[in-house]
């Protein structure tokens, strides 16, 4: 298992993580068994999103003796009321609905405590004006959380909330037909059928600018529906009418700007398992371009999507870090340190660029790399 910083958190962790879909199979059971399976194969970071008593009880009882060795993703402002899941932002229910959560789950703190599903600007409003964000401030200087963190499915809204500065983790749904939607205050618009009638050309500006922002800011990205529900593993279910394996779904996904960590959702063991073969999977079983080149109706045409077809360069550039770190400095009024210094570090630099073209014959998006190579020089100096 290969491990990652998240943002800047202190915290370290799998590149994969656990969903909690399947927590609550085989009456409750399947929790201690998706949690065996994820301690034997490195996992240590997991989300609950779920407000059910059971299924919390049952995480609680799987994490017994090891609680340690797990980081805790729950979310705040998801409760159980009436026997159902319930969104809410009432400060009261909110307050009880996580000390219940501690209770249940036997511990005394949260790693991320996640302010959940957030894809309105006036759902965030009544987060900040309900005294919700206040509240999980509190949560943090008493401990009881670590971090603050936020889930949302549309980026012009986890942007607002991530340029407050109190946003350490944002949870985020990520995968290559998502990336092309443009942002909408409601979920279903992401996978309704219709939306896929259109052409669509290159990732959508308010998504590529959210993942430059947390880069820039520190801020750790989690991934949700990174198979969008299955869907992107089924060719006659895939919006994007061809489809990918649960390989190439996670490479893009750890490709993007600032993502740390690829929550995958499991119903079994065998599920989670299909997942875990990324961290065994050669380059070319996690090659995601060729299948994106081929997506009909869709075009990325000019967009470089850090795939790496790329090399190898003759004088050993990372053309696809180099193009990165251009994008994120390009995002901005001036170069961030913090992107300058990431650029510093690189081993090789645009200023060496001989210019030959190689990289242009091998890019399936026809990404115009000497130009980019040249603007890199002019910005970074070298």
């Amino acid at each position: 298992m290969n491990y990652r910083k998240l943002g800047n958190t202190s915290l370290s962790v799998s590149e994969i993580g656990l969903g909690c879909e399947g927590f609550s199979e085989n009456n409750y059971k399947m929790a201690k068994e998706l949690f065996d399976e994820a301690e034997k194969a490195g996992i240590n970071y997991f989300d609950l999103y779920a407000s059910d008593p059971k299924l919390r009880s049952a995480v609680g009882e799987a994490l017994k003796g090891r609680r340690e060795k797990f980081i805790i993703q729950s979310h705040i402002c998801s409760v159980w009321k009436n026997g159902q899941y319930l969104r809410t932002r009432n400060l009261d229910e909110t307050k009880n609905g996580f000390e219940e959560m501690l209770s249940l789950l036997q511990t005394d703190y949260i790693d991320v405590g996640m302010i959940h599903y957030c894809d309105a600007l006036g759902d965030w409003q009544k987060i900040v004006d309900n005294g919700i964000l206040d509240y999980a401030k509190e949560l943090k200087a008493q401990g009881k959380i670590k971090h603050i963190g936020l889930s949302s499915h549309n980026p012009v809204v986890a942007a607002k909330a991530v340029e407050t500065g109190f946003i350490e983790v944002l949870m985020f749904s990520v995968n290559p037909v998502y990336d092309l939607q443009p942002p909408s205050e409601n979920v279903e618009d992401l996978w309704a059928d219709e939306t896929y009638t259109n052409t669509y050309e290159n990732m959508d500006p308010d998504r590529q600018k959210l993942y430059e922002l947390c880069q820039t800011k520190g801020v750790g990205i989690t991934v949700m529906k990174a198979f969008a529900g299955g869907d992107l593993l089924n060719a006659e279910l895939s919006p994007a009418g061809v489809a990918l394996t649960a390989e190439q779904c996670i490479h893009y996904d750890l490709t993007r700007p600032a993502v740390s960590c690829v929550l995958a959702g499991a119903h079994n063991v065998e599920q989670l398992r299909a997942s875990l073969k990324y961290e065994t999977a050669t380059e070319k079983e996690k090659d995601y371009a060729t299948a994106l080149a081929s997506f009909p109706k869709i075009s990325w045409n000019g967009h470089c999507m850090y795939c790496s077809h790329c090399a190898p360069c003759p004088v050993n550039i990372s053309v696809a870090d180099v193009t990165k770190f251009l994008n994120l400095s390009l995002a901005q009024s001036e170069t961030p340190e913090t992107v300058r210094e990431h650029y510093k570090a690189l081993e090789h630099h645009a200023g060496e660029c001989i210019k030959c073209g190689a990289c242009e014959t091998r890019c399936p998006f026809g990404v115009e790399i000497r130009n980019n190579m040249q603007k890199a020089t002019e910005v970074f100096g070298y």
